[in-house]
């Protein structure tokens, strides 16, 4: 099972990727596979300058295809002006159509205040809805009081990680069981 996760920030170091990575331990606590990080941060000024995935220099082809390739993704954003960066939008724009679906995303996003909490539901969630992935019920939000150091600190938020997590291997699980099961039915009646 591969696990990405995107820190879709555009500064470094940032909350946005402390925010995931606290993810992603907790993933890596639970998953014999050890997730990976993605910080956007060190590639996004590459990619604004792409206008089509026929221009993608070999690097970036091969970040799409580790995005593509995820069982479990993670996805965080900051918030800016009330939305996510237009850059991290256009990176999932660069997609294949079809690469996430069936795959599992938690969400989350971080701000400066919790002003911004429904981010996760009103852009985040339908962007990944209109991929195909199926995101986990529990979004993550969090604000600069829940980090020493870009560190997540909060224990409300890690334990929202948790549950995010605790969804996500669970979903996994069904959907992998559904198409493994899928599989054996349409072998049945295909003989």
């Amino acid at each position: 099972m591969s696990i990405v996760g995107v820190s879709g920030g555009l500064s470094s170091p940032s909350r946005t990727y402390g925010l995931v990575q606290a993810i992603i331990n907790e993933l890596n606590d639970v998953s014999p596979q050890q997730g990976t990080l993605i910080d956007f941060a060190s590639v996004a000024t590459a990619f604004g300058s792409v206008l089509s995935r026929e221009q993608l220099n070999f690097e970036q082809e091969a970040l799409l295809q580790r995005i593509e390739a995820a069982d479990i993704l993670v996805v965080a954003v900051p918030v800016y002006r009330a939305a996510y960066p237009g850059l991290f939008k256009h990176l999932f724009d660069l997609v294949e159509r079809d690469a996430l679906e069936r795959k599992v995303v938690i969400l989350a996003a971080n701000g400066g205040s919790a002003h911004h909490a429904l981010i996760i539901e009103s852009h985040l969630r339908p962007l990944f809805s209109s991929l195909g992935a199926y995101t986990v019920p529990t979004g993550i939000y969090s604000q600069t009081s829940d980090f020493t150091n870009y560190q997540l600190t909060s224990q409300s938020v890690l334990e929202r990680v948790r549950e995010a997590v605790d969804e996500a291997i669970q979903l996994r699980s069904r959907l992998f069981h559904a198409v493994e099961h899928k599989g054996l039915v349409n072998a049945k009646y295909a003989a």
